[in-house]
């Protein structure tokens, strides 16, 4: 039944984003001097902050509801410990919707991996896929449930670890070297410390800080849910840079200045969309 419900999501999103493509192929508009680039129009925005909302929402989801006794659940120590919980779907189907967007996205190409849109998403969305069906290791064997692969091996757990780290290595990398790619410099518009480029490459270095310090400050046993909490961070600094590639807070007067460097009189997509 799950596995249905997930290939029907897929379905679902794959002919979103078809229809979306057909709009990523216009020409650049120009309307009082906004300029429209093909691969930034407000149909494949949606798309960028869809990603971004999922990635804050996780975090907010499973250590908010644990506070409402309905749920009946814990808080956890870690993110993938919730998946042993009643909170499991809502785990699972957020990474699963963030994996297939991942990999539907359409970015741009470019001769080095380190900074190819394209194959740097559909390895994020695999990784993710990976992080929701295949649960990290319980504390008891007995409780370990597999959605696809119903074996109890241990290096099964250590399999979800390496997808997690690759996972988060990918988003820091799409922050650091693909998001700060396109921008043009323009003089008669000082750049701000809040341009975009900044936010993407703080995000992105942010990412792989709080990853670096999951296991560091487990080993130290620094304070109580410190893997929880580094790793909503993470999450939290993944969706805040895809929200700021979407433009979720506009693009127009000053937002536009300080963040994109542009001189906007009015949001871009309302002009698209007139």
């Amino acid at each position: 039944m799950r596995i249905t419900t997930r290939l029907s999501l897929y379905y679902f999103i794959r002919k979103y984003i078809e229809n979306t493509q057909k709009a990523y192929n216009m020409k650049t508009v120009t309307n009082n001097e906004i300029k429209l680039e093909t691969n930034n129009i407000f149909t494949y925005r949606r798309i960028r902050r869809a990603i971004g909302y999922l990635g804050i929402s996780l975090p907010v989801l499973l250590v908010g509801l644990p506070l409402i006794s309905f749920f009946q659940t814990p808080l956890q120590s870690s993110i993938s410990d919730y998946y042993y919980t009643n909170l499991r779907e809502i785990f699972t189907g957020t990474l699963s919707a963030v994996g297939l967007f991942l990999i539907c996205y359409k970015g741009y190409k470019n001769t080095s991996i380190l900074k190819n849109d394209n194959v740097l998403t559909n390895i994020a969305g695999i990784t993710a896929l990976g992080v929701a069906l295949i649960p990290t290791n319980p504390d008891d064997f007995k409780e370990k449930i597999y959605t696809l692969i119903p074996y109890s091996e241990k290096w099964l757990g250590y399999l979800h670890y390496g997808f997690a780290a690759l996972f988060f290595l990918i988003l820091a990398l799409l922050s650091i070297n693909v998001f700060t790619i396109g921008q043009k410099s323009k003089a008669n518009i000082p750049k701000s410390m809040l341009n975009e480029n900044n936010i993407y490459r703080v995000c992105g270095y942010s990412i792989l800080i709080f990853i670096i310090m999951v296991p560091v400050a487990a080993k130290l046993k620094w304070f109580t849910y410190s893997t929880l909490v580094f790793e909503s961070l993470s999450l939290f600094a993944f969706g805040i840079a895809w929200l700021i590639k979407g433009r979720a807070l506009g693009d127009q007067g000053k937002i536009g200045q300080k963040l994109y460097q542009e001189n906007n009189p009015v949001n871009t997509e309302k002009v698209f969309e007139e």
